[in-house]
């Protein structure tokens, strides 16, 4: 299982991306931003955390229009993964992979702390290896999070089951508690919290490594 790791200026979460996939058993490629095509036979993509070009203009917007991101979005509209973590969920966002927008937190404040997640949908390859209704602890570490939709795109999200996660109690005034998001296909994941951090007991917990250890199964089978 091959996997890209996209590297913009201002990430800073690239490296433990790609240790996490590593854990996992993915073969794993560092890519820069200013790179047109993704390695060949990468199966999955991911979009770290960070403050990609310093956050300016609206988070994650200048890195949406990166010479990669044209090809990170033509591997999702092929039907490739990609998995977008807290800057890589507002990249996503603004490349139009996924709907809504990540705001400013309600409370005005930066937040960096572990938090409980629900397991809202297994339905897909990054939620497979997680029981329904689990409550995984993830940190979390953002100054834009506030997830935000119109309602017909929050009753669409919903109705297709589509929310992957939730925040048992939300830090940020996200819409419907909402945590992370898949697309139509399920093959594109966006969350704020960083499953990347929690996958070693030694940085505090491993609840984040069933979304790695289940993505690279469902990739094993294909």
């Amino acid at each position: 299982m091959k996997a890209a790791v996209i590297t913009f200026p201002g990430s800073n979460c690239d490296r433990d991306l790609a240790v996490a996939f590593e854990a996992a058993g993915a073969e794993v490629t560092r890519v820069w931003h200013k790179d047109a095509t993704l390695p060949e036979g990468t199966d999955v993509v991911g979009v770290p955390g960070g403050f990609s070009f310093g956050d300016y203009l609206r988070c994650g917007a200048i890195a949406a229009r990166s010479p990669i991101a044209k090809a990170v979005i033509a591997h999702a509209e092929r039907g490739g993964y990609v998995l977008g973590v807290c800057n890589g969920f507002q990249v996503l966002c603004e490349t139009g992979l996924l709907p809504g927008v990540l705001m400013r937190n309600a409370g005005l404040k930066f937040v960096c702390k572990p938090v409980a997640l629900r397991v809202e949908s297994t339905d897909s390859a990054f939620t497979s290896a997680y029981q329904p209704g689990a409550e995984p602890i993830i940190p979390i570490a953002h100054h834009d999070g506030n997830y935000q939709a119109d309602e017909d795109t929050l009753a669409t999200l919903e109705g297709e089951g589509r929310v992957a996660f939730r925040y048992v109690s939300n830090p940020n005034g996200s819409r419907n508690d909402i945590a992370g998001i898949l697309s139509a296909n399920r093959r594109v994941l966006g969350m704020m919290p960083h499953p990347e951090r929690a996958v070693s007991a030694q940085h505090g917990g491993t609840d984040g490594r069933a979304l790695f250890d289940g993505l690279m199964g469902a990739l094993a089978l294909t």
